[in-house]
Order: structure tokens, then sequence, then C-alpha cells
């Protein structure tokens, strides 16, 4: 069992909270972690990169000068990559780099980015998250409150507008419902701090699968 520093909702020690960690695996999968980020950052790109190649490129295909008696190099079209506005050698091209992560694996990713972060002690959990209305400064007081001095990926139970609209202006800290949670954003961020009630979501899922 492992045991998560336990926070109140104004950012309070009130103890631990005791986790089977083996429900998120044996072990953490560092191969299958690596496939999955690189998976999801090749998603990213779009891949728009074109240059044009002598074929495309706007100019005339008539020869500039004759081919001999000039005293000047042999040259066929004003279209070649030697001349300026020509065309472009092994230049980029667009291309689809989208590659396929299957749910099994985003399952299995995620369960062993968050044994890694508990097993570092990384994972710390707040009773709970709220405000009346939207205010950044009191959710930069709670974080400094609870001792945080590095990246945070605070996941709540569900969407909740005014804990994100609080959030979205400080730089170190990501808000996520639990339920859209991946090993990229967990391995992305140093520290993890869990709502009880999200804690409860992840644990009961994982129970639920194994029984």
């Amino acid at each position: 069992m492992a045991e998560l520093p336990l926070f109140s909702k104004d950012g309070k020690s009130t103890g631990t909270v005791s986790v089977d960690e083996k429900l998120f695996g044996d072990k953490v999968r560092k191969r299958l972690l690596h496939q999955v980020v690189l998976i999801h950052e090749a998603n990213q790109r779009e891949g728009n990169a074109h240059t044009k190649t002598r074929g495309e490129v706007e100019g005339s295909t008539k020869k500039m000068w004759p081919q001999k008696h000039t005293g000047m190099a042999r040259m066929g079209t004003k279209r070649s990559p030697i001349w300026v506005k020509g065309g472009i050698v092994f230049g980029p091209r667009t291309r689809e780099y989208r590659m396929i992560a299957t749910d099994s694996m985003k399952r299995a990713a995620l369960n062993a980015a968050l044994l890694g972060k508990i097993k570092d002690k990384e994972v710390s959990v707040i009773e709970g998250v709220g405000f009346d209305k939207p205010k950044t400064k009191e959710m930069a007081k709670l974080m400094k409150a609870i001792g945080f001095k590095r990246t945070i990926l605070l996941a709540i139970p569900k969407h909740d507008q005014k804990v994100w609209l609080s959030a979205r202006n400080l730089q170190d800290l990501s808000v996520r419902p639990v339920g859209e949670l991946n090993a990229y954003d967990v391995l992305k961020h140093k520290d993890l701090l869990l709502t009880r009630e999200a804690l409860d979501t992840l644990v009961a899922a994982r129970k639920e699968k194994k029984a």
C-alpha cells in the first residue's frame, strides 16, 4: 500500500491516504510509455510544410541561352535549383505523421504513468477544489499553501468551469477531468494533485476491471 499526502480544501496537511498501488500494475512499463509519448507528439504535428520542386515553381521552360559558344556554363531552365527562385531539392513535403495507439495501449500507459508517479512520491490528494467565482489569486494561493514549486496537473471529478478559469492563467498548473487523464499529461507535469473524489474514481474503475 502506498501512502499519499492528504490536504484540506485550504491546503493544510491532514494526514495520508492509503492506495493499493498494485491496482495500477506490477511495474512501470517504460517502453510502452516511450512509445505512447512518441505517438502523442507525432499526432500533434501538422505536416503542412511544403516546398516546390523545379517542376512546380513558376517560370519559363525556355532554354536560357545557347548550349555552346557563349562562354557561359550550359543551362537549361531558370527553374533549376541553383538559381534564385528555382526549385528546392529534397525540401520538406506535405506528409501525414499520425500514428495509432490502441485503447488498451492508452489504458496501460496511463496506469504505468500513475504507478510511476506514486512510486516517485509525486502524487498528492486534496479533499476538494471549488470556488464561488473564478479567482486565479485564490488558486495560486492554494497551490502555494500545499507547497508546490514545480509543474502541477490537477485532476478533478468532472469539468468545472470556475476551477478551469481560475487555473488557466497559471503557467505551471493544468486542470483535467479525471476521465480525460492520459499518460502524456501525467508524465509532462512534475506533480499530480488528485481530488479525493477523482482518486476514488480511478481506484473504483480499476477494481471493477480486476473483479
